[in-house]
């Protein structure tokens, strides 16, 4: 990418901005102040931009201030004594206050985009209403400092007031310029609850397949933010604009999977989106709740009555899910996480004390209490068809669990009272011998919790390893 400085300099000056709305104030944290402050003191413009603006006239706190100013890279390291020099292929350059950093960047204009989101060369402007056009959505090409108030060019502020994304000018021009902001369009709305409009709409429909071209991190990171966000059903909007259909094939199966069973009422899909909506904005329980069925398209059957069945699509899905995983570079914790929470969703044990421990174990007690936020979730948004019977069930089950947790019982290998250590001094053999033992010690426990005491375990771990030494002589001598 080539960086250069724009020749021609237009003769602008803050003040003859279009679209200035002096009388707006929004509350600048003193280190951005001081920032802007301190370009300006020495004859550069610098704005506040982009997303801090629009969170602040949404009366939210932004967690990122971005700055934009007439300085070029070097003039901004000057007058900065610790600066970072984080884009300069971009023009920019973050400020440290203290321990926060701030990216100042120069007013800019991209040139031709030949990758679908880079472009091939960056010049400086001397513009900042030429530097907000390059911008992908009017409520994010908003610009502020204190003493010339808001510059909206792009109606950005009524957007926001009507809930409506829009692109800045041609959509079809920012979409081709950067594929990823068809996907953030959706993320956006689905963050504000806001509606795409139509021509934006238009443009991401015809420009869908190029998604196709964007590295599998970036789409990572814009679903994960729309799956976690506070509107979760815009996940439709993949499959209405055809999104998904690039992205996230696995969706548009789902959507179109019906399910004739008395426990449903909806398809795959849209069952799959209420569900994320029921459960609570946590990255891993949303990600379980969006794939805990992604394979029932696959595992579907139709008996004689014209019921469906989807027997084994737990197991399934968790593989299918695996594998989604991967194909977009999900780090592996999470993945193991959601994954788990996808295999064991529908299991169901008998509601006993013993059977409740068994389960933690079979599942894995980190599994816990998520589990019981997934099931809930998932049978609120099934059919009326035993809907108080399975609530209750899973009342049950996580009133067992907490009192099994209470009492603080036994349900892992290292809640155990004795330690592989402790069998090797009553004389047992290193490697899968204590293993065993352990095992069987462990399946004592799960039976009767009270078990779990130091003295009787080392017995019971001596007759064990007697037994096996015996079983092992025995051996031998009919060799």
């Amino acid at each position: 990418m080539e960086l250069k400085t724009e020749i021609k300099r237009k003769n602008q000056s803050e003040a003859s901005y279009k679209n200035q709305t002096p009388d707006v104030v929004i509350h600048l944290p003193d280190k951005v102040r001081h920032i802007l402050n301190r370009l300006a003191a020495h004859g550069y413009e610098a704005y506040a931009v982009g997303g801090c603006i629009r969170d602040s006239l949404l009366g939210r706190t932004p967690k990122d201030w971005d700055i934009t100013t007439s300085a070029v890279p070097t003039q901004v390291k000057q007058l900065f004594s610790r600066t970072v020099d984080t884009g300069l292929q971009h023009g920019t350059v973050t400020v440290l206050a203290g321990r926060e950093g701030f990216e100042v960047t120069t007013y800019r204009i991209d040139g031709e985009y030949t990758d679908g989101r880079h472009p091939k060369e960056v010049i400086f402007t001397p513009s900042l209403q030429e530097d907000l056009k390059r911008r992908d959505f009017t409520i994010n090409a908003m610009a502020y400092n204190e003493q010339h108030g808001l510059v909206d060019a792009f109606g950005g502020a009524d957007d926001l007031n009507a809930g409506i994304i829009r692109c800045v000018g041609n959509p079809m021009e920012r979409f081709a310029e950067d594929a990823l902001r068809m996907l953030r369009a959706v993320r956006f709305a689905a963050q504000l609850d806001f509606r795409i409009e139509q021509q934006t709409r238009r443009a991401v429909r015809r420009l869908a397949a190029d998604l196709n071209r964007v590295s599998a991190e970036r789409i990572q990171a814009e679903l994960v933010k729309l799956v976690v966000s506070a509107h979760p059903a815009y996940l439709r909007e993949l499959y209405v604009l055809g999104i998904s259909k690039v992205i996230l094939p696995e969706l548009d199966r789902m959507m179109e999977t019906e399910q004739n069973h008395p426990h449903h009422c909806k398809s795959v899909g849209e069952h799959t989106i209420s569900v994320v909506c029921n459960t609570p904005q946590d990255k891993v329980l949303r990600l379980a709740a969006l794939f805990h069925d992604v394979a029932k398209p696959l595992c579907r059957t139709t008996d004689e009555q014209g019921t469906d069945h989807f027997h084994g699509h737990p197991e399934k899905s968790a593989e299918l899910a695996a594998n989604i995983f991967r194909r977009l570079k999900f780090d592996r914790d999470t993945m193991d996480q959601v994954c788990a929470l996808v295999r064991w969703h529908d299991y169901n044990p008998a509601l006993t004390e013993e059977n409740v421990r068994r389960a933690v174990v079979k599942t894995g007690e980190d599994r816990y209490p998520a589990i019981f936020a997934l099931k809930r979730a998932d049978i609120l948004a099934q059919s009326m068809y035993q809907r108080e019977e399975k609530l209750a069930y899973v009342d049950r089950y996580e009133q067992l669990y907490e009192q099994m947790k209470a009492k603080g019982d036994c349900i892992s290998l290292k809640q155990l009272a004795v330690t592989g250590r402790d069998l090797i001094t009553l004389g047992a053999r290193q490697g899968r011998q204590i293993g065993e033992i352990l095992t069987l010690l462990l399946e004592e426990v799960l039976q009767d919790p009270e078990k779990n005491e130091r003295t009787y375990l080392l017995r019971q771990a001596g007759n064990y390893i007697r037994d096996m030494a015996e079983h092992f002589t025995d051996s031998d001598s009919r060799k």
